[in-house]
Parts: structure tokens; C-alpha cells; sequence
């Protein structure tokens, strides 16, 4: 969810067909959680790489959350996505849970419902519409929604779209002047959606502490949607013994699409590797040679402290 202005429209969700994404890989699978309203279009470079890197990878379409599929309390979000995740937990040795946007709350509650995830990675986490370019009625948000205008009002996407790359901008207001949907996106969301967005946001910010999964930070210091307040509230109260946190400097809060979705990737497979070694996996599979270079100083480091 990138800047946003209110629209009179109909009441109807557009017309989107969301697409789950599968690639079977090794004993590690990712469950990838795309953000509000959206589908794991705007996933797709990340689970290619994590795909290359010889992860099995799952972005599933889930039920009230995904684009097209309906309206549902935030409560069955999580559902929906405790069973994505109870399906390959039954097929595959580790299963790491990583979420983009509002995505990244739906994983923190997920990740406290199922703490026998191998890891957890938050990618631009919102738990506030509180970015530099979120309108001024941002806190009309839940009051609206008991009001007619639940009915009325959708919200409109608007530039920057998430995105700093100014070529990749443009394609997008292309797109979502054509349909009702981009490779980041929904050009609009349902007032309905947001309210419960605002709930699970509201949920995710409990018992972070709890939390004791190897986790991964990424955000863009210039974010647009959510500030880094967002990260910064997970990173000070979890209790993660292995944390990792990033801070970008070239894009805005779509971070698997913008400049640097290459570092994002590569991060994530190293993180993702990484927290195996810490778990004490032995000989992980290895594509790349950054990831293999990377392992053997982990394993270095892990003979001189023995």
C-alpha cells in the first residue's frame, strides 16, 4: 500500500485473479505472504531468486486477504495462513515464514500461532499507515468504516506507487490506468480490507517478546507508507537471539520491486541459509557462490568458538 486518496466508488472488489506461486526445492520452505488486497505478483522477483537458490517456495492466495477472493475478518487471515503453513510444515523439514507490508503483521501473528517455524522475515513491515506520504486522514481510516461510507469510499493508490525507480513509476501508472491492478498492487482497497489491516496491525504488536525465531529486518529509510517506527517496534521488543536488520537507502516501500529488490533477495537467501547453520543444519545446499563463501566463514566462525 503505497500513498493513497480517497475515491467515491462502487462497492464491488475489482475484477483481479490472484495466482499462487509453487516451486518445489529442498527440505527449506518459505511461506510468502504478499501485502493487503494484493496478490503474490509483487512477490514474484523474490520467489524466484529464493526459487534459484534451491528453496521450496510457496505465495499463497489466501482466502478475505488476497485480491478477488472476498471479504473476511483478519481473524481467518490467520487462519487461512496457519493452514498454508501446516501443509508444508507435513511435507518439508524447516518452514520460514516471511511477510511484505501488512503481509509482515499477518507473519508476526502467524509465527506466534506456529513457533516451530524455522525463521522470520519482515519485509517494509506495517504496523501504522504512518509513512511521509500517507494523507492527513489516515486516522479517519477506522471510524469510516462505521459510517455509510464503508460502503461507498475505496481508496486509490497514487504516486510514488510504493516505488523510487522513476522508469518502473511510470509502467505502473500505465498499468493501473489500464486495470484495476499492478505488478505492485491494487489501484484501489475497500474500506472493509483496511479496517481489519488495522486490527491485525493492532494484534501483530502483542507479545513481540515471545517471539524467539531467528528473524530479518529489511525497510527503506525513506518509506513512504510505513516509518521505520514500524521495524524499530519489532527490533526493540523481540526475542530473537539471532536478529538481522537492514536499512535501505534507494527505494521506498515496495522494497521486492524497487532499486535495490537485489539486495532484498540476497539478503533474504543468506539470512535464510545463515539461520540454518545456527540451527545446526548440516550441509545445507548451496547455489550460489556468494551463499557458499558466506557459509564456510559461518562455519569458520562456528570451529573457532567450539
Amino acid at each position: 500500500m503505497a500513498t493513497l486518496e480517497m475515491e467515491l466508488a462502487a462497492t464491488e472488489t475489482p475484477a483481479v485473479q490472484s495466482t499462487r506461486f509453487f516451486c518445489e526445492g529442498d527440505s527449506h520452505a518459505v511461506l510468502m505472504l504478499h501485502g493487503l488486497s494484493s496478490s503474490p505478483i509483487e512477490l514474484r522477483y523474490l520467489a524466484r531468486y529464493l526459487q534459484g537458490e534451491g528453496f521450496t517456495v510457496c505465495a499463497p492466495v489466501i482466502d478475505g486477504y488476497s485480491a478477488g477472493t472476498g471479504q473476511l475478518p483478519m481473524e481467518q487471515w490467520v487462519e487461512n495462513a496457519a493452514r498454508e503453513f501446516d501443509a508444508l510444515a507435513a511435507r518439508y523439514e524447516r518452514v520460514s515464514i516471511c511477510g511484505l507490508s501488512i503481509g509482515g503483521a499477518l507473519a508476526l501473528r502467524l509465527i506466534r500461532e506456529r513457533p516451530a517455524a524455522q525463521s522470520l522475515v519482515l519485509l517494509s513491515l506495517t504496523l501504522a499507515y504512518d509513512g511521509w506520504a500517507i494523507p492527513w486522514y489516515r486516522f479517519l481510516l477506522d471510524w469510516a468504516y462505521f459510517t455509510p461510507l464503508r460502503h461507498r469510499y475505496r481508496y486509490r493508490e497514487a504516486e510514488p506507487f510504493g516505488v523510487r525507480n522513476e522508469a518502473l513509476r511510470k509502467k505502473i501508472a500505465r498499468a493501473m490506468q489500464r486495470s484495476d491492478f499492478s505488478e505492485v498492487g491494487p489501484s484501489t482497497i475497500a474500506l472493509p480490507a483496511l479496517h481489519q489491516a488495522l486490527r491485525l496491525a493492532r494484534a501483530a504488536r502483542k507479545d513481540i517478546a515471545a517471539i524467539e525465531n531467528d528473524t530479518l529486518v529489511i525497510h527503506a529509510i525513506d518509506d513512504e507508507t510505513s516509518s521505520p517506527r514500524n521495524p524499530r517496534h519489532v527490533i526493540d521488543r523481540i526475542g530473537s537471539n539471532f536478529l538481522r536488520t537492514l536499512w535501505l537507502d534507494d527505494s521506498y516501500h515496495m522494497i521486492t520491486s524497487d532499486n535495490e529488490r537485489e539486495i532484498v533477495a540476497r539478503e533474504t537467501a543468506l539470512f535464510l541459509r545463515e539461520s540454518e547453520v545456527a540451527r545446526g543444519a548440516k550441509d545445507a545446499p548451496v547455489v550460489s557462490k556468494a551463499l557458499a563463501r558466506r557459509l564456510r566463514q559461518l562455519a569458520a566462525v562456528g570451529r573457532k568458538n567450539t
